[in-house]
């Protein structure tokens, strides 16, 4: 068996549309002054811990909040498509309240129908974001065994992630926020997955 590998995955700093509440996804919005002070603050809220490897989504509001994070550690940031946002299709740009509309079908459906579910053509199930996660962070398990990897994604990333975990419940997460530089951190030997903290989950009963 594997050494654990421990992960921490931190949602990025915030953006303009994050302040406007408009859909992302795969549109490549960089951070705002906020959001820079935001990967700042995580950069010196990790001081102390020593990171082997760092690897962000490709996408500008990710890369450069790793960028930030890592430029003390004097770590190169790797990027790759596999830990990008969700794609939206062409919902993206637009107010995220009209996802409001649709939850009261999604509360109607079991599990496994929600896991497929794909709001409209173009837009990624949870299914699809998990079939490009989970594998990707189990790889990384095994090719660096025992070692601490910082990893930079999305909301809707980290979101998936707790629910295929079993942290969240499909309701519980529906009614949970996942705050700009929040992070997950967890341990996994390449097959299994521990959770062992987060920070800026908000989880409400």
């Amino acid at each position: 068996m594997n050494k654990p590998t421990t992960f921490y995955v931190v949602r990025h700093g915030e953006t303009d549309w994050n302040v406007k509440r408009q859909i992302q996804g795969h549109t490549d919005i960089p951070l705002n002054a906020n959001g820079e002070m935001q990967a700042k603050e995580m950069g010196k809220l990790f001081g102390d811990t020593h990171f082997d490897l760092a690897i962000s989504s490709d996408l500008l509001r990710a890369k450069r909040t790793a960028e930030i994070i890592a430029l003390e550690k004097k770590l190169a940031v790797a990027t790759t498509e596999r830990l990008r946002e969700r794609s939206f299709g062409t919902l993206e740009g637009k107010p995220s309240s009209i996802f409001q509309t649709y939850h009261d079908l999604l509360k109607e459906l079991t599990y496994e129908e929600r896991f497929k579910h794909r709001f409209e053509e173009g837009v990624e199930s949870d299914e699809q974001v998990v079939d490009r996660l989970v594998p990707f962070l189990k790889e990384t398990a095994v090719a660096a065994p025992g070692k601490t990897v910082l990893v930079v994604a999305h909301g809707g990333i980290l979101r998936v992630l707790l629910t295929h975990l079993g942290f969240f419940s499909y309701p519980e997460a529906d009614e949970s926020h996942v705050n700009n530089a929040a992070y997950i951190k967890l341990t996994s030997d390449g097959t299994d997955f521990s959770i062992i903290e987060t920070k800026g989950i908000e989880k409400r009963s």
